[in-house]
C-alpha cells in the first residue's frame, strides 16, 4: 500500500521566494566621482543599487557625462569605454568620455542638452 505525503500550504509558500515589490524596481542612485583626465578627456565613476541591468548603470554615467559637458560650457560628448561590476547587489561603472563644443566624429556621441533633458525626465540623476 502506498502512502501519500501530504504538504501543507504554509510549508510551500515558506519555500517560495518573496514576491518582489514595486520599490525592489527603483534605483537606488549612490553619487558620481568625476577626474579630469586630460583637456577633454573625462572618467566617470558612479554607483547605484537596484538596477536591472548594465544598461542602467551605463545609462546612469552617460547623465553624468551629458550634464558635466553642459557645465564645463560644451554641447557634445563621445562615449569612449565602460567598465560594469556588480557585487552585493552594488552595481558601479568606469566610463570614459570626452566632451567637446561641437559634435565630435564617431558613432557613440550624445547632444549634451537632450540627453539631461531625458535624463531628467526619467529621474536618472545628473552631476
Amino acid at each position: 500500500m502506498r502512502q501519500l505525503a501530504l504538504i501543507s500550504p504554509l510549508a510551500l509558500a515558506a519555500c517560495a521566494p518573496p514576491v518582489p515589490v514595486a520599490e525592489d524596481f527603483i534605483p537606488d542612485y549612490l553619487g558620481v566621482e568625476t577626474a579630469l583626465l586630460d583637456g577633454d578627456l573625462v572618467q566617470f565613476n558612479v554607483a547605484m543599487t537596484k538596477a536591472q541591468s548594465e544598461k542602467d548603470v551605463q545609462r546612469y554615467a552617460e547623465c553624468a557625462a551629458a550634464q558635466y559637458a553642459l557645465i564645463r560650457g560644451y554641447g557634445f560628448a563621445r562615449h569612449l569605454r565602460t567598465n560594469v561590476t556588480e557585487e552585493g547587489g552594488v552595481w558601479a561603472a568606469d566610463a570614459v568620455y570626452t566632451i567637446s563644443p561641437t559634435l565630435p566624429d564617431g558613432l557613440a556621441t550624445i547632444d549634451a542638452e537632450v540627453t539631461v533633458a531625458a535624463c531628467e525626465e526619467t529621474g536618472i540623476p545628473t552631476v
